[in-house]
C-alpha cells in the first residue's frame, strides 16, 4: 500500500516512555483499540477531550494512507465504584437511584455520548462493542488464565493472581511501579477478603442476590471484571498483538497494566505495540468536579447555559482549542483561553473563506512545498496538531497578503495550498465552518427576545392562554423557556 509522500511518523510509546517510529504490524493496515465510555452519566468534557484527541489520529493514519480499524468499546456493566473490586455496579447503581432497568440507563447514556461526539464531528469507530456482548469470549479467557495457573477461584469469584504473574514477568512495566513497593504500601488483607494479596484484582465477581446484571458461568452466576472486558474486545477485532492502544492518562493504571497482565498470562504475548496516552483537561486552573462546582459538560458549553462563561461557544470552536495543545499535555479550559481560540478559529476560516478567490500570477512569493512538509513534519513528530496550527496561520498570513496584492502566488501553488489546507483543517483536524452562523445566532437571540416580552406582557394582562401557548409551542420545537428570579432565559436542546 502506498503512503501519502515519504512519511516518517514517530509516536510517543508510553510502554518505552519515548518516541518511536511508527511501523505497524502489517505493512499499511492499523489495528487501534481505545477504551470508550462506562455508559451510566451524560459524557464529560474530559473524556471528549480524550476521543477527540484519538479521532485526530485516526484521522491522520487515514490520511497518510493507512487502512485503519480503530475498534472502541462501550462499557455497560463490571465497572464498579472503585477499582479495588468493591462497591456496586455503576450502571447498576445509577438504575435504582432512577427507578428504571440498567439497560435504560446504558440506552440513554450511549445515545447521548454519540450525539455529543457527532457535535463535535468524531467519526464513528470502525467497531463499537459493548461489554455485555462479549461474556463468552471474557469466560473464555478466564478459563486460559486459570489454566495457566495465574488465576483462583474464591466463593464463585475468579482473581488474577499478581504475585504468582509478577514471578514470570513484569507487572507494572507501563506505569513504571514496582510490585514490591506496591505491597509495601498496601495495608494487610482482612480475614473477610478473599484475595490472596490486595494487589490481586477480579476477572469475575460472583453476583449477590441483589445484584441486576449477572450472567450464568462455570464459577456461578455474575459479571466480569472490567478490565477484562477491554482484553477480550481489543483482542477479538484486532488479534493477539495489535498496533496501538489508546485512553486517557488516567487509565494508564491500573486498568491498562490489568490488561497487559491478563493477555500476557493468556497468550503469552505482549498485546500492544505502541502505548498512546491522552492528557486530562482542567477548568480555570482546577480539576474538574461535580461536587465542588468545577464542572462544566460539553452541552453547556455549547448552548451558553452555564454560570462559568460568558457566552456560548461552536463546537469547532472548542474543537480548535482541544486541538491547540499537544494531546499529551494537561490542557487547562476557561473563558478566556475559549475567546483566544474563537477569534483565531474565525481568522482562519475567513482565510479559507478566501481562497477560491485568489488572483494568480506566473510567480509566487510563498514556498508552498515547504510550507506543505512543516505541515507533516509537525505531524508526524507525534501528531503534534499546536506546530501544525503554527503553520496553518502561518499560510493564513500570506494568503491576506496575496489577497491584498502584496503577494503573488501561482496557480500550481494555489491548488497545493488548497489542497493541503482543506486536508489539514477540514479533515486531519475535523474542523467544520461554523463562523457562518453567528448572524444567525444574533436574528435567533432577537427573535427569543421579542416572544418572551410578549409573553411577559400576555402574562401581566392574565392573559395565560396566550403564555402558555407561546411557552408550549417552543417546547414543542425543542426551546425550553425558564422562569427565574432575574427574569426569563431560553436553552435549545
Amino acid at each position: 500500500m502506498q503512503l501519502y509522500k515519504n512519511q516518517n511518523l514517530r509516536v510517543h510509546n508510553s510502554l518505552s516512555g519515548k518516541k518511536e517510529v511508527f511501523e505497524p504490524i502489517n505493512e499499511g493496515y492499523v489495528g487501534m483499540y481505545v477504551c470508550g465510555p462506562t455508559v451510566y452519566s451524560n459524557v464529560h468534557l474530559g473524556n471528549c477531550r480524550t476521543f477527540m484527541s484519538f479521532d485526530m489520529i485516526f484521522r491522520y493514519l487515514k490520511h497518510l494512507g493507512y487502512k485503519v480499524r480503530y475498534v472502541r468499546n462501550i462499557t455497560d456493566a463490571g465497572h464498579l465504584e472503585n477499582d479495588a473490586d468493591e462497591g456496586e455496579d455503576k450502571i447498576a447503581k445509577k438504575a435504582k437511584l432512577e427507578k428504571i432497568e440498567p439497560m435504560e440507563v446504558v440506552q440513554r447514556y450511549t445515545v447521548d455520548f454519540h450525539n455529543t461526539l457527532q457535535k463535535f464531528n468524531l467519526q464513528p469507530p470502525s467497531i463499537e462493542p459493548t461489554a455485555t456482548g462479549h461474556i463468552i469470549e471474557q469466560i473464555g479467557i478466564i478459563k486460559e488464565i486459570l489454566d495457566k495457573g495465574y488465576a483462583y477461584e474464591a466463593n464463585g469469584s475468579v482473581y488474577f493472581d499478581v504475585v504468582k504473574f509478577n514471578e514470570q514477568n513484569e507487572y507494572g512495566k507501563l506505569s513504571g511501579r514496582k510490585l514490591e513497593d506496591m505491597i509495601a504500601n498496601t495495608r494487610e488483607l482482612t480475614a473477610q477478603d478473599e484475595k490472596k494479596n490486595p494487589q490481586d484484582f477480579a476477572l469475575w465477581k460472583r453476583a449477590e442476590p441483589q445484584h441486576i446484571m449477572r450472567w450464568p458461568s462455570p464459577w456461578g452466576d455474575g459479571f466480569p471484571g472490567w478490565h477484562l472486558e477491554c482484553t477480550a474486545m481489543s483482542t477479538k477485532y484486532l488479534g493477539e498483538h495489535f498496533d496501538i492502544h489508546g485512553g486517557g492518562m488516567d487509565l494508564k493504571f491500573p486498568h491498562h497494566e490489568c490488561e497487559i497482565a491478563q493477555a500476557e498470562a493468556s497468550t503469552g504475548k505482549t498485546p500492544v505495540k505502541y502505548w498512546l496516552h491522552a492528557n486530562m483537561l482542567t477548568l480555570n486552573g482546577k480539576k474538574m468536579s461535580k461536587s465542588t462546582g468545577n464542572n462544566i459538560y460539553p452541552a453547556e458549553i455549547i448552548s451558553g447555559d452555564n454560570d462559568i462563561l460568558s457566552k456560548a461557544y461552536a463546537p469547532s470552536v472548542v474543537r480548535f482549542f482541544m486541538m491547540q495543545a499537544h494531546y499529551t499535555s494537561i490542557l487547562d479550559l476557561s473563558d478566556d483561553a475559549l475567546q483566544a481560540s474563537e477569534k483565531g478559529y474565525q481568522r482562519l476560516m475567513e482565510a479559507m473563506g478566501n481562497l477560491d478567490s485568489l488572483k494568480t500570477t506566473d510567480k509566487s512569493d510563498f514556498d508552498v512545498d515547504t510550507w506543505q512538509q512543516n505541515c507533516y513534519d509537525a505531524m508526524n513528530d507525534d501528531f503534534n496538531t499546536p506546530v501544525l496550527i503554527a503553520h496553518l496561520f502561518d499560510a493564513v498570513k500570506h494568503i491576506n497578503l496575496i489577497k491584498e496584492d502584496k503577494e503573488k502566488i501561482t496557480k500550481e501553488d494555489k491548488a497545493l495550498l488548497q489542497n493541503t489546507l482543506e486536508s489539514f483543517v477540514y479533515y486531519v483536524l475535523g474542523l467544520e465552518d461554523q463562523s457562518a452562523g453567528k448572524d444567525d445566532s444574533k436574528i435567533l437571540t432577537g427573535v427569543m427576545e421579542l416572544l418572551i416580552s410578549l409573553r411577559n406582557q400576555a402574562r401581566a394582562n392574565k392573559d395565560f392562554d396566550t403564555s402558555d401557548k407561546i411557552r408550549d409551542e417552543l417546547n414543542a420545537l425543542g426551546v425550553q423557556i425558564k422562569d427565574g428570579k432575574d427574569g426569563t432565559t431560553f436553552t435549545i436542546n
